[in-house]
This record gives C-alpha cells, sequence and structure tokens, in this order.
C-alpha cells in the first residue's frame, strides 16, 4: 500500500466531524433497530427483515463520506490522484456494513418479545450482502463527487438519482423487471434478504459496475478535464 492509499485512508475517518458522523450513522440504526423489534409482528423480527430497514437507512449517509474524500482530493495541490479516494471510502463503509450487521443481531438476540420461528435464515449471506450494500452506497457517492462540484448537490443526488430511477422503472410493468439490474435499491432488496441466487449475483454484479465503476470512471474523466457536470 503506497503513501497515497494509506493517506486517503486516514482522511476517510481523520476528522472530528467526519468520526461524528460515523458515529451518528450507528446510533441511527442502533434506535431504528430497537424501534423496529418493539413496533413489529413476531413473524417480522427477523434478521433479514432488521437488517434491510437498518442497513438501507444507514446507507443514506454513507455516499456522504465519499462525497468528502472527494472534496479533499479536488482541495489536494497538483494532481491527486483519484483511485485512492474511490478505495477508501470503503474503509467507513465496511465499518457501518460489519457494525449494523451487530446491532442488528445483537437487537434481535437480546429482545424479550417472541420472534419468528426461524430468525434468523440466511444469517450469513444478509450479513455479506449487508457489507456490500455500504461500499457500493460509498462508491455512488464518489462517483457523483466527482461529477458535481457541490457537496450539498452531489449528496441529494445520491438519494434522487438512485430512487428516481427505480420509480421510473417501476412506473411500468414492462421495466420493472430491469430495477434489480439497473438500480441501488433494487440489488438491496435482494442482498438483505439473503435469498440469493446466480441470477440475483449476477444482477448485483451489474448495479456495480454500472453504479461503482462505471460512474467513478466517468467522474475521474471529468475531474481530468477539469470541469463538472453543475457547469461550475
Amino acid at each position: 500500500m503506497d503513501e497515497t492509499t494509506r493517506d486517503a485512508l486516514r482522511r476517510s475517518l481523520g476528522t472530528r466531524a467526519r468520526r461524528w458522523l460515523l458515529v451518528g450513522t450507528l446510533l441511527a440504526g442502533v434506535l431504528c433497530a430497537v424501534a423496529l423489534v418493539a413496533a413489529a409482528a413476531p413473524a417480522d423480527r427477523t434478521f433479514a427483515a432488521l437488517s434491510e430497514t437498518v442497513q438501507s437507512l444507514m446507507s443514506v449517509v454513507t455516499p456522504l463520506f465519499g462525497i468528502l474524500l472527494v472534496r479533499d482530493l479536488r482541495r489536494a495541490p497538483g494532481s491527486a490522484r483519484v483511485l485512492p479516494s474511490v478505495l477508501a471510502v470503503g474503509l467507513p463503509a465496511v465499518v457501518i456494513g460489519v457494525v449494523g450487521v451487530l446491532i442488528c443481531a445483537a437487537t434481535l438476540a437480546l429482545t424479550p418479545a417472541e420472534v419468528a420461528d426461524e430468525p434468523w435464515r440466511h444469517a450469513g449471506t444478509v450479513a455479506v450482502g449487508s457489507v456490500l450494500v455500504q461500499v457500493v452506497a460509498g462508491l455512488v457517492g464518489t462517483g457523483l463527487g466527482l461529477l458535481l462540484r457541490s457537496t450539498v448537490v452531489a449528496f441529494l443526488a445520491t438519494i434522487v438519482l438512485p430512487l428516481g430511477l427505480f420509480g421510473l422503472l417501476g412506473a411500468a410493468d414492462a421495466l420493472r423487471p430491469a430495477q434489480p439490474w439497473l438500480t441501488p435499491f433494487g440489488s438491496v432488496r435482494n442482498l438483505l434478504s439473503g435469498d440469493m441466487t446466480v441470477l440475483r449475483w449476477a444482477q448485483w454484479l451489474c448495479v456495480l459496475l454500472l453504479w461503482g465503476v462505471g460512474l467513478n470512471a466517468a467522474g475521474a474523466a471529468v475531474l481530468k478535464r477539469g470541469g463538472d457536470l453543475s457547469g461550475r
């Protein structure tokens, strides 16, 4: 690992504000898990059901870590490398995913209420999927951060664009099967259900290539030309 990559990893959680952002994200996950267990019917008290809501909630914030890393990159003197910053978002993403798994597992294990007949069904796949969900969310953040100079606009875009495309494809029956192939949210529901097949893994890989690799490649090209999609 070269010094540029190590520096990017340090910056990913290297300020007090970013560490507090991480703490706030995880605290929101804890509160969400507790509220879900308290309010859900016994049949819905499963690790998969908890993870779907908790990890989805936390994944709203995960892109912000990537956007902030790209903001650091723009402020760096000279010609900074993009790839280390893109890779560095994996650190907060993995932390959020793994701690989210522990939050959901502990909440379910410690609940005094009645739970479903098979509360831990597909637990291993859901745990892996939880981390993958956060990694893709972080990559969406770096990609849109590279494409859009404004931190606020880029963060809003990480919510509006994926959900907007998901809603657009869902508006017509003929387009609905494309949701898990083309939108992060479509693949998230599959990953966090734990019921993954070869086809569903292929769908997730397609989403990773589009929103993770493709979006960041486009953003790196725009940054290299010295512009962005906002025209600023």
